[in-house]
């Protein structure tokens, strides 16, 4: 399966939905690892990336 933006799994726009079934991971865990790691890295280049993704992939086809 291609990366793509998850249409079910989506809270602001599918990124860390369409990661987690890229992954094959529960989508909830995805979330939790990327809110920490980016925390961790002083948050503002975690938003950067989530934007660029955002951006970047593909909305998943219907």
């Amino acid at each position: 399966m291609p990366l793509h933006r998850s249409r079910s799994n989506r809270i602001i726009a599918g990124v860390c939905g369409g990661l987690a079934e890229f992954l094959g991971w529960d989508p909830t865990l995805v979330r939790i690892v990327y809110v920490v790691g980016s925390i961790l890295s002083a948050a503002f280049p975690g938003i950067l990336v989530y934007l660029a993704l955002w951006i970047v992939m593909p909305q998943a086809r219907a």
